[in-house]
């Protein structure tokens, strides 16, 4: 289905695979560069730096706003390269004409933050990661890009592909979760889900790594936060997804608030000239986060605006988002000398390659035509797929005596919480708003499923912040009147993002308690939790009967959640996220590595690297999941026990539907290097593979380990690999691993890593 939902997308864009490769041939790099040379030639300093500056539209805002009555006058004059928050055909077409208006009529760069979603909403990034399906990821950027593409935009800020170890920060919701070979797959499934054949096309739009780098890292789990690791950390945890993306083709990297060794990201010459643009040679644009030049001035790193945007030129951040640092002062910074002219032309030159790339010079209205925009927003398919990949999102936590799948002709149930009827919090943080959206809630979405003989019973119990239980007797009531509980707790859509940072990640308010007061009724209950992140529920988790991780599944939420409910969908989910079961626990991820005193025996933990009041083990570890069916893991066989440096390894296992349903499971491979000269984790995930199987069905399983996979960085900071023991594990999750063995590596280079 995915591979024909691809096509009809890029039949969708209008343009023919002849009319692509005219128009690339056109545009080639060479014929790009000349056309560069020769507009660059004509552009004064003031033109030049016009391309560096980026404003918002007046309509939206995703930062601090300060309102700009030059804005309309300094496009006219060329003064401004890009715009974010405008979008839709019309309204782009109309800015893009007050660009056409400036003396060299060089066009603008539409850019919106299309996180999880354009028209049609996905599911939250975390929540797609836990289906660890990266066609479903791919197609569900694509789908984005087609449809904003169409509403006469460029570029979106996304994908977030910062690794994120600690729930309290409210943005793990738009990231990818904990690990880096999960996030750098994911990275690399987004970037080509939205630059989809490539730039030019007319269902592409330029994808944006962000947020460069270790923003993921903030001390305490706060937004904006200081970021304080070794290079080792850095290397080893935090970039491989932003290479990952880069050597994807992602156009464009955001830089990051936070600083890193003393000195802002925005003015950090290490991560954007020597790594980004020197070692991994990035031949894209590098733009700010909203108004992060001007903050360094905050940070104590600059004494004012002008010296920020010295120092953000000088470290390589090529365009400024509404702080206004270029635009104000960086032409009077080259004429004083303080600024080399060289880095204004590669900052413009490295914008205007995109322009070109996109066709815009060819036609700047090409992305803004109402009629593509009005069938693309329209194509029902778009609702079919986001429908499945909210399938795909949700996770099965507990699933005692089998009470899901519920049959459809179940006589009645109660449905109860603050979020059943919601539709709103399904849209999720960062989504783009629609006067006339339709998000489909969980009791639209039962509505839709049931037998006409089914009773629905509703009572909402408490709101989502309520510290008053007035509600719980309705609640209670309504319970005692149906077969069966349905109930849907959580966060409201805005308390997970950014910004969003909490101290308490429990199920807010008072809504446990009305989980313990229904569940005191003696009727089988059913929860499911909907979040931006993982949150705390311990009572709920060791009582209730059935428990499902929803997160916010965007416009077809309901209709996925009963999917699931009743069977249609077997839920295959698994969490990129290791949930705590206590805050102090923070950050909490599973590729820990041993100490000197590991914890060996759980009940003697004195003097041990342990807490006294909590195991040190997650609630639920990375890569748990359940299913409705089970399954084996069997026959563990490498294709060799002693392996030198040039050779690859095979390890194969047979994996069996043992259940009576249908169902997808995820096989993940986990090494460990068992003595190095720097310590290594106790795991690494190094692979995985999703397989569908049929009830009894058996597949033979097969992972390939090379030198990459047994790699690391040594003393010296060289990627490496040591001769010795390593153990290979296969399970379903990081702490349920069914199959484990030994290899050798025998023999050991030196290279350096790119």
């Amino acid at each position: 289905m995915f591979k024909k939902r691809f096509l009809a997308l890029f039949c969708l864009a209008g343009i023919s695979c002849v009319a692509f490769a005219q128009q690339q041939n056109k545009n080639s790099a060479a014929d790009i560069e000349s056309k560069i040379d020769a507009l660059m030639a004509k552009m004064t300093l003031e033109e030049k730096v016009g391309q560096l500056n980026q404003y918002t539209g007046d309509r939206l805002a995703t930062g601090p706003f300060s309102p700009n009555s030059t804005k309309t006058e300094d496009i006219k004059a060329g003064r401004v390269g890009s715009m974010l928050n405008v979008r839709g055909a019309k309204d782009t077409r109309d800015v893009q004409a007050l660009a056409l208006q400036s003396r060299l009529k060089i066009p603008l760069l539409f850019g919106l933050d299309v996180i999880h979603g354009y028209r049609t909403t996905f599911p939250i990034p975390l929540a797609e990661a836990a289906s660890w399906d990266m066609d479903a990821v791919k197609l569900s950027a694509r789908t984005a890009a087609a449809e904003a593409a169409a509403s006469g935009l460029h570029w979106t800020f996304a994908p977030m592909v910062d690794i994120t170890r600690d729930a309290r920060w409210g943005r793990v919701m738009e990231g990818a979760g904990e690990d880096t070979y999960l996030g750098s797959a994911i990275a690399t499934a987004r970037v080509k889900g939205f630059q989809g054949d490539g730039l030019g096309n007319l269902d592409a739009i330029m994808a944006c790594a962000k947020h460069f780098a270790a923003y993921g890292a903030g001390v305490a789990g706060r937004e904006y936060n200081s970021v304080d690791m070794s290079d080792r950390q850095l290397w080893e945890v935090y970039l491989p997804p932003f290479k990952a993306a880069l050597d994807a083709g992602a156009a464009t990297f955001m830089n990051s608030f936070n600083e890193l060794n003393g000195i802002p990201a925005t003015g950090n010459v290490y991560l954007q000239r020597d790594i980004l643009k020197g070692k991994w040679n990035f031949q894209g644009f590098v733009v700010s986060d909203w108004g992060s030049i001007g903050e360094m001035v905050a940070h104590g790193f600059a004494k004012n605006k002008s010296e920020a945007g010295r120092l953000a030129i000088t470290a390589g951040s090529d365009m400024d988002m509404e702080s206004h640092s270029y635009v104000d002062n960086l032409v009077k910074l080259v004429n004083d000398g303080k600024v080399s002219v060289d880095l204004v032309n590669d900052a413009v030159r490295r914008i205007l390659r995109k322009k070109f790339e996109l066709g815009l010079f060819d036609d700047p209205y090409r992305f803004s035509n109402p009629e593509r925009e009005a069938k693309v927003l329209n194509d029902p398919a778009n609702k079919k797929t986001a429908r499945e990949v909210a399938d795909k999102s949700i996770v099965l936590l507990k699933n005692e005596k089998d009470l899901l799948p519920l049959s459809k002709n179940i006589g009645s149930i109660a449905v109860v919480g603050p979020l059943a009827k919601s539709n709103i919090d399904m849209m999720g943080f960062w989504s783009v708003k629609w006067d006339n959206d339709h998000l489909i809630s969980l009791y639209e979405g039962l509505e839709n499923k049931v037998s006409k003989q089914t009773k629905l019973i509703y009572a909402k119990g408490c709101n989502i912040n309520d510290e008053q239980e007035s509600g719980f007797a309705e609640a209670v009531n309504v319970a005692k009147n149906a077969d069966v509980v349905i109930m849907a707790v959580g966060e409201a859509y805005d308390m997970s993002g950014e910004a969003k940072s909490r101290t308490n990640i429990h199920l807010p308010g008072v809504q446990e308690k009305l989980i313990k007061a229904v569940k005191a009724t003696g009727k089988p209950v059913i929860v499911l939790v909907m979040a931006g992140r993982p949150l705390i529920f311990n009572w709920t988790a060791n009582n209730v009967n059935s428990i499902l991780y929803t997160w916010w599944l965007g416009s077809e939420a309901g209709n996925a959640m009963a999917d699931v409910i009743f069977g249609d969908y077997n839920p295959s989910g698994k969490l990129p996220m290791s949930f705590p079961r206590a805050e102090g626990q923070l950050p909490l991820y599973y590729n820990q590595k041993n100490t000197g005193r590991p914890v060996v025996n759980p009940k003697d933990v004195l003097y041990k690297s342990a807490y006294i009041d909590l195991p040190n083990t997650p609630r639920y570890a990375f890569g748990y999941g359940l299913s409705y069916t089970t399954f084996s893991l069997t026959d563990l066989k490498l294709s060799k026990e002693k392996i030198t440096n040039g050779e690859t390894l095979t390890a194969t296992c047979t994996l069996k539907n043992t259940g009576k349903y249908a169902g997808a499971e995820v096989v993940q491979l986990y090494l460990r290097d068992m003595v190095a000269s720097v310590t290594r984790p106790i795991k690494e995930l190094k692979g995985f593979q999703k397989v569908y199987l049929k009830p009894g069905e058996s597949r033979e399983v097969t992972f390939t380990v090379d030198k990459e996979k047994l790699s690391f960085y040594d003393q010296a900071m060289k990627w490496t690999t040591e001769p010795g023991q390593f153990k290979l594990m296969i399970g379903n999750s990081s702490d349920h691993i069914v199959l484990e063995t030994n290899f050798e590596l025998t023999a050991t280079t030196s290279s350096a890593h790119l």
